[in-house]
């Protein structure tokens, strides 16, 4: 029997968690859902990931006003994929004056966001609810630009002061896509890692530089945070936990990766990768949120990255379909 598309079938509304890690620093999540991350400054407010839509975004103010009436002036995009930067819309009448991306955020908006937008109102019909409150794509107005850390190069960093607390921005290496960016509250030891850590939940990796990701997760091990908010799970509280975050989706990129590599070397085509690929992923990660949405998605892309397909293929709606049809039918 084929299962039924992406994650069409998962109409159930998860249980919202709004919580304080520190004196400045919140984590928005829900049950595997897409997690935000949001900073409170004496003067000003920063959103960290800004939801898919414009109403849901409207849920996560109504939460922040339970605790702040200062402005929400600054968004941050940790990465271009819809479900992550279509809500930005709503912020403006909070006070929000910027949005924040890395360079290869912006290039990667001109390149494929309209496409990924469709695939992604596709994919996740609960999480598109009001679609039609979305006024278009969402557009960096501060970028931050500077070197390629995957080539040596020093990363630009952006430090803004919300009033009592700084937040330092940057992009720490390639992984979920080859803009990530991080939010990094230093004095507090909090980590807004957008999807470049996820735990407990499918880590989708369709847009991903798969050889890259695991030395960026040690860039962020390396900063030794106490707390992090990572894309989908719970908050994660002390560093052996923030660890626990980071090994858990290493696990997943390396073996996903090696079952691509394999595959390729074999000479499988792409529903025989599959397979193999499961029998390594299903018995770790199969219980798991959002994995069977996750995977076909992945296994395409570690078969590409292993057959020297270095810059991840834009997904599109028919591209989903006919992957799904293959893989998942």
């Amino acid at each position: 029997m084929s299962k039924a598309f992406a994650s069409q079938a998962d109409l159930e509304d998860k249980k919202i968690t709004f919580e304080q890690l520190s004196p400045h620093c919140w984590a928005y999540t829900a049950e595997g859902d897409p997690n935000s991350g949001v900073i409170i400054g004496d003067d000003f407010i920063m959103v960290s990931d800004a939801t898919a839509t414009p109403a849901m975004a409207r849920d996560l103010i109504q939460q922040i006003r339970k605790v702040s009436d200062k402005p929400i002036k600054y968004v941050l995009l940790t990465h271009y994929h819809a479900v992550r930067v279509l809500g930005a819309s709503a912020y403006f009448a909070e006070g929000a004056t910027e949005i924040i991306a890395s360079q290869g955020t912006l290039e990667l908006i001109r390149e494929r966001g309209a496409q990924d937008m469709q695939s992604e109102m596709e994919r996740f019909p609960r999480l598109f609810r009001g679609a039609d409150s979305v006024p278009g794509l969402t557009w960096p107005s501060m970028v931050i630009g500077g070197g390629d850390p995957t080539k040596g190069e020093v990363p630009g960093k952006l430090s803004i002061n919300l009033g009592g607390v700084v937040v330092q921005i940057w992009s720490p290496g390639h992984g979920h896509t080859r803009g990530d960016t991080i939010a990094w509250v230093e004095e507090e030891k909090v980590l807004f890692s957008g999807d470049l850590v996820e735990y407990e939940a499918g880590v989708y990796t369709g847009d991903a530089q798969l050889e890259e990701w695991p030395a960026t997760l040690e860039a962020l091990r390396a900063l030794k945070p106490e707390f992090i908010v990572p894309g989908r799970g719970e908050a994660m509280k002390g560093n052996a936990d923030v660890n626990k975050a980071l090994d858990y989706t290493k696990r997943w990129v390396t073996t996903l990766f090696q079952a691509g590599k394999e595959a390729a070397a074999a000479g499988m085509d792409l529903k025989a990768a599959m397979a193999h690929t499961r029998q390594s992923m299903d018995p770790v990660f199969g219980h798991v949120f959002i994995y069977e949405h996750c995977l076909p998605f992945d296994v395409s892309r570690a078969y590409d990255e292993a057959s020297g397909i270095k810059n991840p293929r834009i997904w599109t709606a028919e591209r989903d379909m006919e992957m799904w049809k293959s893989l998942q039918g």
